[in-house]
């Protein structure tokens, strides 16, 4: 049995340790990818602490974004060859230093582009363009609103939402945040922690697409400053999985609420995101009108701080994990 180092655990809320265990074999339209970052999502932290466990048949190692080498090839695996440099989204297996990648999901990555970089695009990226543009329906000129601004999936939505043509408003908490948040094109930033959002976005002309990643109680929040025929999308719950709707408001208004989540969807819907995002989003980075927004690296080993610094809402941005090669 060939192996290889990888973030494990003895069971769901354990410590992050790293250990050895099995290297995975690339299946059909797969490659075989050496990592050399991963990218180091919220998901993660709920996945080890036992709440979001990985879809049936995936891989139980955290990470769902890698960037590295291609190492080997499966069988009808094509447009790549040993030695590419490529990121991409996986559904598992990302903290370690291999990783199966679907070749729909994998794109060659920009020598401009470091490891650290790339690896922080795939997860943050293909979320704000599903639940922005495909579900949301955003339009330039638009009134859009970003909770969590600050965080990898805030900072690309609220570039792409700016880029798109539509007016943004953010909350962060701290003022140091918010200016982040402004210097991505948010043109309204609310401190959450000072301000109440919901007033300051309706004296701000009120939202026609929201995306929460908070859930619990800005749900009613959020109601109140959604105008006619707007849209609540709902992808993360950090403040509880159950709140109160208004659905007088929701009837008046045409109010529509959507629940959405990225990594279960099937692997080819998956790809047809890809082939939507990464053709609009790379020339825009490498044209500077996009930026990234790496925020720290940790080793791999390190997993466990890495995991305590997005807990603790320290992060501008990214995190990453570097794996040594």
């Amino acid at each position: 049995m060939t192996t290889m180092q990888a973030i494990l655990q003895s069971g769901p809320g354990r410590p992050l340790q790293l250990g050895r265990t099995e290297r995975p074999s690339p299946g059909p339209g797969q490659l075989l990818v050496r990592v050399h970052a991963a990218g180091v999502n919220r998901a993660d932290l709920a996945q080890a602490a036992g709440r979001y466990p990985a879809p049936a048949g995936e891989s139980p190692i955290l990470g769902l974004e890698i960037a590295g080498e291609v190492a080997a090839l499966g069988e009808g695996a094509h447009g790549f060859r040993v030695g590419d440099a490529v990121f991409g989204l996986v559904a598992g297996g990302g903290y370690a230093e291999y990783c199966v990648l679907d070749a729909g999901l994998a794109v060659h990555k920009p020598a401009a582009l470091s490891w650290e970089i790339a690896a922080g695009l795939p997860e943050a990226w293909l979320t704000a363009w599903l639940n922005l543009v495909e579900l949301g329906g955003l339009r330039a000129q638009q009134r859009v609103l970003i909770h969590a601004g600050a965080s990898g999936v805030g900072a690309a939505a609220i570039q792409l939402a700016h880029v798109w043509g539509a007016a943004v408003a953010a909350t962060a908490g701290g003022a140091d945040k918010c200016a982040w948040c402004r210097a991505l094109g948010a043109g309204l930033a609310i401190d959450h922690g000072t301000e109440a959002f919901a007033e300051a976005v309706k004296a701000w002309g009120g939202a026609d697409l929201i995306l929460d990643t908070v859930g619990g109680d800005y749900l009613p929040r959020n109601q109140a400053c959604l105008n006619r025929d707007g849209t609540i999308v709902l992808i993360g719950v950090l403040r509880g999985t159950e709140a109160h709707i208004n659905l007088g408001l929701l009837l008046v208004k045409r109010q529509r609420l959507l629940g959405s989540t990225l990594r279960a969807l099937p692997s080819v819907r998956k790809a047809q995101l890809a082939a939507a995002l990464w053709p609009w989003l790379l020339p825009r980075l490498a044209e500077g009108r996009i930026r990234p927004t790496p925020d720290r690296s940790f080793a791999l080993a390190d997993a466990a701080a890495a995991h305590a610094w997005l807990a603790g809402n320290r992060n501008l941005g990214k995190v990453v994990l570097s794996v040594a090669a």
